[in-house]
């Protein structure tokens, strides 16, 4: 027979047990139940943060300052967007939505067109996208335009009439080469219209017809003169012969003033 333990000693010794196997019953259940409910949170965690859409880029940046208002702009996400409740809103800075037309769709991208003929200043873009799981994202960006888009911009003042300069000439080229004095004197142009009265030396045109009548009438009257000149001579010398025959009594061929002709010797 076993000796009875004392009582002290089974105080100690009998509620001990007890309360270890409670204890390890209650880590024994809430052990897998801490770790499900770590799981579920983290999931529950996780999920929407794999589901919801990030902005990566867009087109203009933010802040940037163009020349002109583009056509378009474009937001990039890091996924391929809803195009229900997706959207985007370009303000100018009187306030004039110059948004035109629906959302386009490209991948991951979401493109808005934007009216044309935009003036120069600020402008404000409100966009929202619908993520896959449906959660809405939502931002603001943007961008400013130094000048006024489309005809106006481009349209210049008629040119005044310029004058014409004539460009000094450089220390190097003082002296004008013969090019550029055969080019500094432009040779006169034919003047077309009426023929000229001369003819390039000064002289009328009407005065060599003239001239030539004149001189065709010296010559005639020359040598008319020659030819009444020779028969005067003529005349005169026949007139010599006659008048000394009659002086001697003979005719000029030995026949006698009687018309005997002398005896042969």
């Amino acid at each position: 027979m076993r000796p009875s333990l004392r009582p002290d000693l089974a105080r100690e010794l009998g509620p001990a047990p007890a309360r270890a196997a409670v204890r390890a019953r209650t880590a024994a259940v809430a052990l897998p139940a801490a770790l499900a409910a770590a799981f579920v949170t983290l999931l529950l965690t996780a999920l929407p943060a794999a589901a919801h859409n990030g902005l990566r880029s867009t087109d203009p940046a933010d802040g940037t300052t163009l020349p002109q208002a583009p056509p378009q702009v474009t937001l990039t996400f890091d996924q391929a967007v809803l195009e229900l409740g997706t959207e985007v809103v370009v303000t100018a800075a009187d306030g004039t939505v110059v948004s035109a037309g629906p959302v386009q769709l490209v991948d991951a991208s979401v493109v808005q067109p934007l009216a044309a003929d935009l003036p120069a200043g600020a402008y404000r873009v409100d966009w929202r996208a619908t993520s896959a799981d449906g959660h809405p994202v939502t931002g603001t960006f943007g961008f400013t335009a130094a000048e006024a888009a489309g005809p106006a911009a481009s349209v210049a003042p008629s040119p005044e009439p310029m004058m014409t300069t004539q460009a000094q000439p450089s220390e190097e080229s003082q002296e004008p080469t013969p090019a550029d004095e055969a080019t500094a004197e432009p040779s006169p142009s034919p003047t077309v219209g009426a023929a000229s009265d001369d003819d390039g030396t000064g002289t009328p045109v009407w005065l060599w017809p003239v001239v030539a009548v004149v001189v065709a009438g010296a010559v005639a009257a020359a040598a008319g003169g020659a030819v009444a000149a020779r028969r005067r001579a003529a005349d005169a010398s026949d007139g010599a012969a006659s008048d000394g025959a009659a002086s001697d009594g003979t005719a000029s061929d030995g026949t006698a003033s009687d018309g005997s002709r002398p005896a042969a010797g």
